[in-house]
């Protein structure tokens, strides 16, 4: 009954797909777990393993770059619960052909039939014709799946959103994308590149699967006899091809350069080397973690505020996404470069875990251990314990460490920035230390 009303033409098999086909049609995932990249939400705890989990599908907004795979998911999700699917391109549609595809939703609802509606570039719908949805979402005749490379919160209205739920496509990372041209080669023999050549080819999608598929396709075509190097590689496609291995040393060069020239205060070479990163393809989050690390390594106490810096940049480019959220990244990449320098927390933590592991498992002084039952009061847990909010100046300068541990100075401030404000107080502490033992 449903292929009487599905305006779609109806698809080949696999078995029937013409030879002629373009590369990325052919590979086009059979079901939701041949997605790759997006295991987040395709996974049996992602919000679209389990809507297919529960037979049940609510409207939902797909963002992500180009070639993540939001048209393939749209599909497979109506083929896992049995709906009717339905496709419109907000490109090539206008209001007649948004009317025609209401109408065949109608009557396949009237024979039972669930209608997914999926409108890709979604966002290129002026707000008139977004309202347009409104009633036929409220009313079930048809669930709406809606695709856009844009971010939602800008570019749709607030009556829709509230009608969906929005769901973020991963770009495609290099894991990612080297599986698919597994696939172009276990379809059409091997890649005429060098391994190197294969890794640049990966880093210049910049994490977008269709794109990768189609410059394999290039590369199938051209009967290619010997394998081209990145440089070779480059000069064919005439696209600047990145010399960027993403696990090998090429990564591991380039990140340590970046965390040397934060840690070397040098904002302008920080730039750089984050900007080769970026521009190759490296996932922007990788930097992010990196960021937090160097603002906690190098930083530390010398600027607290550096560690918030680089979370909220974090932030920031998990709710906007490439390209605009990366200059959240080098804003809190100038931050570091610029920032106070001290390592004074990394040596402490060192120093503290060895001594932790070195003295096994001391007890505590008994007046700072925990009492919660009267017989552990009664043995003397908690006795002598020193409220130091009640004394002169809110210290009791009391100790702390464990019976016969002497009293150890993992974390030493240096003369830079906010530490020099905490050396005051621990100079001040150790005063009154002094003066009340």
């Amino acid at each position: 009954m449903a292929d009487l009303f599905n305006d779609d033409p109806p698809q080949p098999s696999a078995d029937e797909s013409s030879a002629d086909a373009p590369l990325a049609d052919r590979l086009r995932p059979a079901v939701l777990a041949e997605i790759i990249g997006q295991e987040h939400l395709t996974g049996p705890e992602g919000a679209i393993g389990r809507m297919v989990t529960a037979g049940r599908l609510s409207s939902t907004i797909l963002w992500g770059p180009p070639g993540t795979g939001k048209t393939s998911i749209a599909r497979l999700l109506a083929d896992a619960v049995g709906m009717r699917y339905q496709a419109v391109s907000a490109v090539f549609s206008g209001v007649a052909d948004l009317k025609k595809a209401f109408a065949a939703a109608e009557t396949a609802k009237k024979a039972g039939q669930r209608t997914l509606l999926f409108v890709d570039e979604i966002h290129r719908f002026n707000r008139a014709q977004q309202d347009g949805f409104l009633p036929f979402v409220e009313r079930g005749v048809v669930t709406l799946v809606g695709a856009t490379t844009e971010n939602p919160s800008f570019e749709l209205n607030a009556a829709l959103l509230s009608r969906a739920q929005v769901l973020i496509l991963h770009r495609l990372d290099a894991e990612a994308l080297g599986k698919l041209l597994d696939r172009a080669e276990e379809l059409e023999g091997p890649l005429p590149l060098t391994p190197q050549a294969k890794d640049a080819l990966i880093a210049s999608a910049d994490g977008d699967g269709r794109f990768l598929l189609n410059q394999a396709e290039t590369l199938y075509n051209a009967k290619i006899e010997s394998p081209l190097d990145p440089a070779a590689l480059g000069q064919f496609l005439q696209r600047r091809v990145a010399v960027y291995d993403k696990d090998r040393e090429g990564h591991y060069n380039l990140i340590s350069a970046l965390h040397k020239a934060v840690r070397g205060s040098d904002p302008q070479a920080s730039l750089y080397y984050m900007a080769r990163m970026l521009v190759a393809g490296e996932e922007p989050l990788f930097l992010a973690r990196r960021l937090v690390r160097m603002a906690v390594e190098d930083i530390g106490m010398a600027d607290p505020a550096a560690l918030t810096q680089c979370m909220a940049a974090k932030d920031a480019y998990q709710f906007l996404g490439s390209p605009e959220g990366e200059l959240a990244l080098v804003q809190a990449c100038i931050y570091l470069a610029t920032a106070p320098k001290s390592n004074a927390v990394y040596k402490a933590q060192k120093a503290a875990f060895r001594s932790a592991r070195e003295t096994g498992s001391l007890m505590p002084p008994m007046n700072i251990v925990n009492a919660p039952t009267k017989l552990m009061k009664d043995v003397g847990y908690g006795k002598g314990y020193t409220y130091d909010h009640d004394a002169d100046e809110g210290f009791s300068g009391d100790n702390y460490w464990p019976e016969g541990m002497p009293r150890q100075e993992f974390y030493q401030p240096v003369q830079r920035g906010f530490e020099r404000k905490v050396q005051e107080r621990l100079d001040y502490w150790a005063k009154l230390r002094d003066e009340r033992s």
